[in-house]
């Protein structure tokens, strides 16, 4: 009899099926074990946000629900679908969302946990389509449900979890379509599936508008693959481009009329124009392992270059491969520029590449020895757990605060906010709070028969007063005129920079900025009122709050900083 110690390895081994080993699960039974997974880890996450959750919408979240609210074709420096998607969630479940945590919080993201499961759906398929092995499936599914940073994408309903969702379905079309399945009548799979695929790229392109780089991708794994580079002579592929386009027409019309501005924009994000970064590739790389624990990087960068095209024959795995290294490569080229890119940029290049380095560890446990085997297994199982721990730090930073605190120091002159430097999550925290005591503002104004206008010196700060201000105001920015970026508050008119006359006279509370920076715009300005958000006794947030009295109009209305 084995000891219970070796049984753990072996059932490790197993289920992540080693070749030449029986697995112990059948293919009812892995299909069984992913979806109880799928669907727990959904739960948890809806029990999470619906009872006492302890963070508050991150900026982008309430700047896409800002939008909800002004459904449009399309926006400064998105596609429409995350507003979309997010006004209808809060229209089905506004009512119940409210109920249960006192705001639109839960409706808006829902989403983001339907989409995460379906995710780890697509994955699961995906692994099947290409490698025909359930029990590296239910790996895959079961390792990728450990990740911190699917496990933050499930809970934030930013345009990353509807793109990564289509981007992982779309994998499913595209390997459907190219490989050609037979249907259970026998006949071969027809125009239907490239058309579906077209309209899965143009979908997603409406929530991300890297999804287009789908589509060249495809191709390049169609050129570099003689076998299926037919469907370059058949409507397919063509028609699945054309579908792709017709869906981006929202996009392109609406920036005809808004001069471009998309375009200006992601030209800015992206670095063009900009000099270049030297260290930025290192940075870049360095980003990408820390996001995957390390771990997950090395194997799956060990897997692009073990089973890279021109060193095996492949095809299934090519299809893997083109899907996944060339979206790093694109990513890792902007990086030479200064700014460009954030660290999210390149997470589809892990879906498809997923799969990958789950053959590679499989196989790598077939190869070697007995010794190494147990601590492969052991550094899998290792990892995994860290992954599930950071969920839950992520999920509830204060339970390392103690530590942390050790590192940063006691709050003092120079160092106000220390906590801020190591805890990212710290943005996600103090909104609501913040959003009370503009309230309290508003309250003694509207006592002496004042109706105050709610402004701001940052544009994301816009969209969380906007959510959990009393009322949901109308909130506007004057950011441009004081160095901030443009954004879609200035493109809703009127708004104060570009249309001051429309609120002449009037009084506002501004919250940010410095006292100075208003002077010259009103008549009269209080002295600022510093606000400051704690957790325990630790300062991790701070604003001002500034009254301006008989709004006359900035003299400097083309200050920004840029797209």
């Amino acid at each position: 009899m084995p000891s219970p110690k070796a049984h753990l390895f072996l059932c490790i081994e197993y289920t992540i099926s080693v070749p030449g080993l029986r697995p112990i699960l059948s293919h009812k039974q892995c299909r069984y074990a992913a979806g109880c997974i799928i669907c727990l880890s959904a739960l948890f996450r809806l029990l999470y946000l619906a009872i006492n959750c302890p963070i508050d919408l991150v900026g982008d979240e309430a700047h896409y629900w800002d939008w909800s609210r002004h459904l449009d074709w399309s926006y400064y420096s998105k596609g429409p679908l995350v507003a979309w998607i997010i006004r209808l969630s809060c229209e089905v479940f506004g009512s119940i969302s409210v109920s249960l945590t006192g705001s639109e919080m839960l409706a808006v993201r829902l989403p983001a946990v339907l989409f995460s499961a379906m995710l780890l759906v697509s994955l699961y398929i995906l692994t099947v389509q290409t490698l025909r092995r359930e029990t590296l499936a239910l790996g895959v599914v079961a390792a990728a449900s450990t990740i911190p940073l699917i496990s933050a994408g499930a809970v934030l309903m930013t345009i990353d979890a509807p793109y990564v969702c289509i981007w992982g379905w779309a994998l499913v079309a595209a390997h459907r379509a190219v490989f050609r399945a037979k249907e259970p009548s026998g006949r071969r799979t027809g125009l239907w599936i490239w058309l579906l695929l077209g309209f899965l790229i143009g979908t997603g392109i409406l929530a991300k508008y890297t999804m287009i780089l789908f589509v060249p991708f495809l191709g390049l794994f169609l050129l570099a693959t003689p076998s299926k580079r037919m469907n370059f002579r058949r409507p397919g592929f063509w028609a699945m481009s054309v579908v792709s386009a017709l869906c981006c027409l929202p996009i392109l019309i609406w920036n005809w009329q808004h001069d471009w501005v998309t375009l200006r924009h992601t030209a800015g994000q992206v670095g063009i124009g900009t000099s270049g970064d030297i260290l930025g590739p290192f940075r870049y790389v360095t980003l990408q392992f820390g996001i995957l624990l390390g771990f997950w990087f090395i194997a799956w960068a060990a897997a692009i270059w073990k089973y890279r095209p021109w060193r095996q024959k492949d095809d299934q795995l090519g299809y893997l491969w083109w899907l996944s290294a060339p979206m790093f490569v694109f990513f890792l080229l902007f990086s030479f520029k200064d700014g460009g890119g954030e660290p999210n940029w390149p997470v589809t290049a892990y879906l498809s590449g997923s799969v990958l380095a789950a053959l590679f560890l499989a196989e790598e446990l077939k190869r070697v020895g007995e010794l190494r085997r147990k601590l492969l297994v052991s550094t899998l199982a290792g990892f995994c757990l860290f992954g599930i721990l950071g969920t839950v730090v992520l999920y509830r930073s204060t339970l390392i605060q103690p530590l942390l605190e050790r590192f940063v120091g006691q709050p003092g002159p120079g160092n106000e906010l220390p906590l801020s430097k190591v805890d990212p999550s710290i943005r996600l925290r103090g909104w609501k709070y913040l959003a009370s005591e503009v309230d309290l503002v508003r309250a003694q104004l509207e006592a002496h028969g004042i109706d105050p206008v709610i402004v701001s010196n940052n544009w994301s700060i816009v969209g969380e007063l906007a959510f959990y201000c009393h009322g949901h105001p109308d909130v506007y920015t004057i950011g441009t005129a004081l160095g901030d970026r443009h954004s879609q508050y200035d493109i809703w008119r009127p708004n104060p920079v570009a249309d001051p006359e429309a609120f002449a006279g009037r009084t506002m509370i501004i919250v940010g900025g410095e006292r100075n920076d208003f002077l010259a715009a009103f008549d009269e300005v209080g002295e600022s009122q510093t606000i400051q958000y704690f957790s325990g006794i630790q300062p991790i947030a701070q604003w001002n709050i500034t009254v301006g009295r008989g709004f006359d109009g900035f003299p400097n209305r083309a200050g920004a900083a840029g797209y």
